[in-house]
């Protein structure tokens, strides 16, 4: 027999559910969050959390064991790694591979943060408008892409950041501004940033997020692409308007059960 579609309430109730039982603290235990979250001064969390981010694809054990291997080799001290790195210590993370992430671009990744740091005013400013202020992040998101590639680097290495205005759905780095922006009430992101809100940041969007979504009638777009992420995010926006993001973890969470052994997983 075919099951009847959720209406609106019985939406919300769904995903309240799924949110109320996965946003606890036993969440980070096999996610990539536990690694900027075992950092507590602010600067070093937001360094390693964007490499974490960067890399964040493929098998969530490797995702995990590369990003601690990450902080180790920047001593444990990411923000102090990226700001005083020499040319030996630059040399000592050339062997990094994570995937097609390698290590020219950790080299380009250090100079490209070091360089938001003492141009841009740091990570969470090189998202912020002329005027202080998040305008949308389909227009924030490239603009910290392009500042982000002010110093020399090679090609290759710009793929490793999306580019909502060339359609990506720029997955990673709507995780890392999650897990930035939204508020440490629950044990799992962070909530170290206050200039950009809630209310600004758009869905991490993945194939299984997006199969779920699509299952419950928040998406119809097809292609997991930028304009999916819109569509996607507004639906969310009418169950919580000031945080629809933490939708995120209900969508995962619904959907986790679903991916096939040896697969990658949702996060």
């Amino acid at each position: 027999m075919t099951r009847r579609p959720l209406n609106r309430n019985g939406l919300k109730a769904l995903l309240d559910e799924a949110y109320d039982r996965l946003a606890r603290p036993a969440f980070i235990t096999d996610d990539p969050i536990q690694v900027p979250r075992a950092f507590s001064k602010r600067e070093d969390a937001e360094v390693i959390g964007f490499l974490t981010a960067t890399i964040a694809w493929g098998q969530r054990k490797t995702i995990i064991a590369n990003a601690w291997k990450l902080a180790r080799l920047m001593d444990d001290r990411p923000h102090d790694f990226v700001m005083n790195a020499d040319a030996a210590d630059l040399k000592h993370v050339s062997g990094f591979v994570h995937r097609t992430f390698n290590g020219i671009d950790l080299q380009h990744f250090i100079h490209g943060l070091r360089h938001l740091h003492t141009a841009h005013g740091g990570l969470e400013s090189a998202f912020l408008n002329d005027a202080g202020r998040i305008d949308s992040m389909a227009e924030a998101i490239p603009r910290f892409k392009r500042w982000f590639f002010e110093p020399k680097h090679q090609a290759r290495t710009q793929k490793h950041v999306a580019d909502p205005s060339k359609g990506s759905n720029a997955k990673r780095i709507n995780l890392y501004l999650r897990w930035m922006v939204r508020p440490n009430d629950r044990g799992v992101d962070l909530g170290l940033w206050n200039r950009i809100k809630p209310a600004d940041l758009m869905v991490p969007l993945d194939v299984h997020t997006g199969r779920v979504a699509r299952a419950l009638g928040l998406l119809t777009r097809k292609q997991d692409d930028w304009k999916a992420v819109e569509e996607l995010t507004a639906s969310l926006r009418e169950f919580d308007a000031a945080d629809p993001v933490r939708y995120d973890l209900a969508l995962f969470g619904l959907g986790v059960g679903r991916a096939r052994p040896g697969r990658a997983s949702p996060r």
